[in-house]
C-alpha cells in the first residue's frame, strides 16, 4: 500500500468519525464508529509517518482535507450551512498545505547529503 493511499485512509477514517460524532448525538451506537474511526485514522497516520513522510506535510494534508471534506459533507448530510466565505477559507487552507508540501520538497532537494565513511 502506498504512502498516499495510507494518508487517504487516515483522512477518510477521520472524516467518518467526525461526521459520526454529530450523528451519535441522536443515535448513541454511532459512538462506536467514532472511536473506531479516530483510532483507525491515527494508525494510518502513524504508518504514513513510518514510511518517511514529513510530519508537517502529512498532518497538514490530513488536517486540510479533513476540514474541507467534513465541511462539505456536513452540509450535504446534516444540511448545515456552507457559504462562499467558507469555500474561500477551504481554498486558502488547501493553498497553504500545498505551499508547505512544495517547501518540504524544495528543502529535501537542497539538503546536504552525508556519505558513510566520511571522516
Amino acid at each position: 500500500m502506498t504512502t498516499w493511499l495510507l494518508l487517504a485512509g487516515a483522512i477518510a477514517s477521520e472524516v467518518t468519525a467526525s461526521l459520526s460524532l454529530k450523528g451519535a448525538l441522536d443515535h448513541p451506537l454511532l459512538y462506536i464508529v467514532v472511536a473506531v474511526g479516530f483510532i483507525t485514522a491515527f494508525v494510518f497516520l502513524s504508518l504514513v509517518l513510518r514510511r518517511g513522510m514529513a510530519l508537517g506535510v502529512a498532518y497538514g494534508i490530513w488536517g486540510a482535507m479533513g476540514v474541507a471534506s467534513t465541511s462539505i459533507l456536513s452540509a450535504v448530510i446534516y444540511d448545515e450551512p456552507f457559504t462562499g466565505l467558507m469555500g474561500v477559507g477551504i481554498i486558502l487552507i488547501i493553498a497553504g498545505v500545498l505551499t508547505v508540501e512544495l517547501g518540504a520538497q524544495a528543502a529535501h532537494k537542497h539538503a546536504p547529503t552525508t556519505e558513510s565513511g566520511a571522516a
